[in-house]
């Protein structure tokens, strides 16, 4: 495992434009220095990789005349970038430079000369100087990924020196300028290529950047780049969309919905539909049980209608729920219907009323691993009556029994489902570590090391 350290800033913010950005991410001068280390390393031994096709020609030599020769099986033995750098360009991209480099190969040679004489032998081929440059934009691929394309890339291998050994190396010698200049040719023309290869290495690794982070079977979240990053001289933002995918369940429909910026959140409560909650949905410890019985002791129509009935509710978010984050608090504001059903003998569902309600709760939120969760606890609660299936009744009768009904059962499976969490923007293998949490004005700020398996 590789440790990584660079700090993710995630601002959650309500939209205004559909262009605008529901997470922040910024790379830190640690995660610039770790990114170098891994691109200078990965081009290094993309560059080891350097294959030199075996060379061969006729020469005329002094005083022998005609001298046919042919170099082969050259293999790499040493490559260093002792000045590498990865640069970034303000406004522009990274800048990448490779200076005073050195490679050394090691080959065999073969002559033929005079008709009849041959012989063979090694060499060793010395490069230095060797210069790269290149310039690296950074782009957003269809998917909304983060992409590096090379746009400039330039190589220069400054001198070569051979050595040749056995035989008639001497003969080599005598035009080994001409050799020189065939094998800095052959090597330069690989280079940028080769850095393009590692540029593509990396763009596969940011391929594995979930722009679609599965949340459960019924809901994802979309992480995609709305605008090009923006670069300064110390730090990279990257500017991502939240969009998540859910479905809401509600009298046996499966309503496809999307939701933008602090949505992220609130989605989670968009989506919990408590189905029909009956009385063993509550903890034994309460004292509620729900029941036409004791609803009917608060409207007694209720009881003389449908005398020993159990009774189910069913609970809705109405509209998208609110998140207003103040230092160290998030609340959220959220508006909800409970429809009360008795359940006949049969299991049919007869409708009692509907209450509207507007309630507010505190959330706790905190990193688990790779994924952002909470907890919620109630601030304030109201009800109207909205429609009544069983004659007109004082809806504040039935305050407190729902108010318990919120607290033991509403909530807890809220909690339930906030505590799994919902995936935070990774690429690839990925822990976080050491992380923080902050809540601002505005947003909330997650410092965090990341570390690659």
């Amino acid at each position: 495992m590789s440790p990584c350290c660079w700090l993710a800033l995630l601002a959650l913010v309500s939209p205004t434009l559909a262009t605008n950005p529901g997470v922040k991410l910024k790379l830190t001068e640690k995660a610039i220095e770790y990114g170098k280390q891994i691109g200078i390393a990965t081009l290094q031994q993309k560059l080891k990789t350097i294959q030199i096709p075996d060379i061969a020609g006729t020469e005329k030599v002094s005083p022998i005349g005609k001298v046919k020769y042919s170099l082969t099986e050259m293999k790499i033995v040493n490559l260093g970038l002792p000045k590498s750098d990865l640069t970034l360009v303000p406004g522009t991209g990274i800048s990448l430079s490779i200076t005073n480099a050195f490679i050394n190969l090691h080959g065999n040679w073969r002559v033929r000369y005079l008709h009849v004489i041959k012989d063979s032998g090694s060499f060793d081929l010395a490069v230095s100087g060797l210069t790269v440059t290149d310039s690296l934009s950074i782009l957003s691929d269809e998917t909304g990924r983060p992409t590096v394309r090379g746009v400039n890339c330039e190589a220069i291998v400054g001198s070569a020196s051979v050595k040749f050994h056995g035989g008639a190396s001497w003969l080599y010698n005598l035009f080994s300028s001409f050799i020189d200049k065939a094998l800095r040719s052959a090597m330069q023309k690989q280079i940028c290529p080769l850095v393009a290869d590692a540029i593509n290495d990396m763009n596969q690794h940011l391929k594995t950047l979930n722009v679609l982070a599965k949340v459960d079977n019924h809901a994802e979240i979309e992480y995609s780049m709305v605008t090009p990053p923006s670069i300064s001289k110390s730090s990279i933002d990257l500017n991502l969309k939240v969009r998540v995918q859910i479905g809401l369940y509600g009298a046996g429909d499966d309503l496809p919905h999307e939701l933008n910026g602090d949505a992220y959140l609130s989605a989670i409560l968009m989506r919990v539909n408590l189905g029909h909650t009956r009385t063993d949905n509550i903890p034994p410890s309460s004292p509620i049980r729900l029941n036409t019985r004791t609803l009917g002791t608060f409207v007694p129509e209720i009881s003389k209608r449908f005398p020993g009935l159990m009774v189910e509710l069913l609970v809705q978010t109405v509209k998208e729920p609110t998140i207003s984050f103040q230092p160290n608090n998030v609340t959220v504001q959220a508006s909800c219907t409970m429809t009360a059903y008795a359940v006949q003998t049969n299991s049919t569902l007869t409708p009692l009323f509907i209450l509207n309600m507007e309630g507010s709760v505190s959330a706790r939120l905190f990193v688990a691993g790779v994924m952002l969760a909470g907890a919620i606890t109630l601030n304030k609660f109201e009800i109207t009556l909205g429609t009544s299936y069983v004659g007109p009744f004082q809806v504040q009768s039935l305050d407190n029994i729902f108010r318990i009904v919120l607290k033991d059962v509403v909530i807890p499976q809220i909690n339930v489902r906030l505590e799994k969490g919902f995936p935070l923007p990774t690429i690839g293998k990925m822990e976080l570590i050491n992380t923080e949490l902050q809540v601002l004005k505005g947003y909330m700020l997650i410092g965090t090391d990341v570390k690659f398996t």
